[in-house]
């Protein structure tokens, strides 16, 4: 019999989650825009944040945005910088975006870049001005994510085993 004594996790609360981080299918990855896909790992209901892989196979500007709360990233591979910045996250860096900080992601070359990134909340897009543009939160991605699995074939119960 297992000793319960120390059990740290409610009765209640889900499971863990143990997944290959950069699937073999190339349908878990989810478009987020032209060249540019996620791969969630985990999508957070309770506490609203989410974590995954962000894949990139184009040079350019990905996006100016903020986040209301802390995000932290790790470099798999390729190369990115903030416009904001003077430096380069290359692989093995690690990234800590602190809350209301604005950024712009960019990248240098069209070799492929994965970073893993933990976003504790929202992200919130903003244009050249400052003003909000758009948003993605743990129910956008939820819902990017239900259409994509259900439209390539993985059906969209395929992302329950991501949400908590």
């Amino acid at each position: 019999m297992p000793d319960t004594a120390y059990q740290t996790i409610h009765p209640d609360a889900a499971g863990e989650i143990v997944a290959l981080a950069e699937p073999e299918d190339e349908r878990v990855w989810v478009p987020q825009a032209d060249n540019v896909w996620f791969r969630p790992l985990m999508l957070d209901t309770r506490a609203g944040g989410f974590t995954d892989l962000l894949r990139v196979r184009r040079a350019g500007m990905l996006s100016r945005h903020r986040h209301p709360a802390p995000v932290h990233g790790f470099v798999i591979r390729g190369a990115w910088r903030y416009l904001e910045h003077d430096w380069v996250a290359t692989p093995g860096s690690y990234v800590y975006e602190p809350p209301g900080e604005t950024h712009t992601l960019v990248l240098e070359s069209d070799d492929e870049m994965v970073t893993f990134f933990n976003n504790a909340g929202p992200v919130i897009y903003i244009d050249e001005a400052g003003n909000q543009t758009g948003y993605d939160d743990i129910f956008t991605k939820i819902d990017l994510c239900r259409t994509w699995y259900d439209e390539c074939g993985l059906g969209a119960a395929y992302l329950d085993q991501f949400i908590r």
